[in-house]
């Protein structure tokens, strides 16, 4: 837009400076007329005159020179009219801006919205309890794993053991929302409740189906309501796994199921005092996301 405004004033200046020059023209031969002498003058009255298409020439072009300086000015206002808007523009833009993340700091750091976070999870415990929302949450996130993370997990021609079994470890990252539909009538819509997010290994141990309805254990055990002691620990192809709510995770919470080559096979014992120096050496996870 400046380099725009810079040509139409070179434009204007360049016609201003033609239009001087052809003033200057026609006055000189105005003064040559005048200082003639009188034969001269007697030689030109008895030849034909000639038609004034200088005059009209010259007329013309002082008019189009005179136009195109004021169409010029017109498009150097309406430019800087442009650029006052956008420079306004701009920085109401940066005032929203510097509102909005300062409006975020305030909620992120608000105790009361904190603690709704935690809140909002127990809830969602306690609706679990319910038979008609168990069924959608849990349908939802068997079509979801068995989508998206069955294609992960199959072993390919190259990786194949046995039929349905990999014959090395493959690592798996996969996301997926879980929504349901809330509202009144017309008003219904779907919304996201929560994400899950699994970080695995998939180990040649089992066959895919079976580590599928693993995770699909995991996470529904992981969602019911607590009953009993809070001693339930979650494990996928026999290996412990970490499940937890992930605390930077925002707006919409996430529930994060992690498994590491590093894991370590677990042993069940029917044992009491075995059991309890088990649990020692692997401490578990309570479902509010907090190690035992």
């Amino acid at each position: 837009m400046g380099h725009n405004l810079g040509i139409i004033k070179i434009i204007s200046q360049r016609m201003f400076e033609y239009l001087q020059i052809m003033l200057n023209s026609m006055f000189t031969a105005q003064s040559s007329l005048i200082n003639t002498t009188k034969v001269s003058q007697q030689v030109l009255a008895t030849q034909p005159q000639l038609p004034p298409l200088l005059a009209m020439t010259s007329a013309g072009l002082g008019l189009a020179v005179i136009a195109l300086l004021v169409y010029g000015k017109i498009q150097v206002e309406k430019l800087e009219k442009k650029i006052k808007f956008q420079k306004f523009r701009a920085r109401e833009l940066e005032k929203k801006f510097k509102l909005a993340l300062e409006t975020i700091r305030k909620m992120e750091t608000n105790p009361d919205l904190v603690n709704s976070r935690d809140f909002n999870l127990d809830y969602l415990r306690m609706r679990m309890s319910e038979e008609v929302f168990h069924f959608a949450i849990l349908n939802q996130i068997k079509v979801q794993v068995k989508d998206k993370i069955s294609q992960a997990l199959r072993p390919n021609q190259a990786q194949q053991g046995i039929v349905g079994v990999a014959s090395s470890g493959r690592q798996v990252d996969e996301t997926f929302d879980v929504e349901y539909e809330t509202g009144i009538g017309p008003k219904l819509s779907k919304r996201v409740l929560f994400r899950v997010q699994m970080r695995l290994i998939k180990l040649p141990t089992q066959a895919t189906s079976a580590t599928i309805s693993q995770i699909i254990d995991c996470i529904e055990t992981y969602l019911s309501p607590v009953e009993g002691e809070d001693n339930w620990q979650p494990t996928i192809q026999g290996r412990i796994i970490y499940m937890h709510w992930d605390q930077k995770a925002k707006p919409t919470p996430l529930l994060v199921i992690e498994q590491t080559n590093e894991g370590v096979n677990v042993t069940f014992r029917t044992s009491r005092q075995q059991n309890i120096s088990a649990q020692d050496n692997y401490p578990g996870v309570n479902r509010s996301g907090a190690a035992k």
